[in-house]
């Protein structure tokens, strides 16, 4: 393994890292109301991209990274939408 692979390694192997902490605990007590779902929109469309990128790199330590971080993203991003309160609508009836 030459320097720069190293360095990719071990970046991916950080911020992958990084990920996993709010990752337990969102899927721990399924508490998501501290995420945005916008910031979580825009993040799960960027590690998407950075994985294709790494594929057509064939850049291996940037496809796994974002594969695991692209999985965990997906999962708390559909737990937003499961478990955040729908918002209530105001009815049409008499007053």
């Amino acid at each position: 393994m030459n320097l720069t692979e190293l360095i990719g390694s071990t970046a991916a192997c950080l911020t992958t890292a990084s990920f996993l902490p709010q990752a337990w605990l969102s899927f721990r007590t399924r508490d998501v109301s501290g995420v945005s779902l916008l910031m979580y929109s825009v993040f799960t469309a960027g590690v998407a991209l950075w994985l294709a990128y790494g594929w057509l790199l064939r850049s291996w330590p940037m496809v796994i990274a974002n594969t695991v971080t692209l999985a965990l993203a997906l999962m708390i991003l559909a737990m937003k939408l499961v478990y955040s309160p729908k918002p209530r609508r105001q009815g049409h009836g008499a007053e």
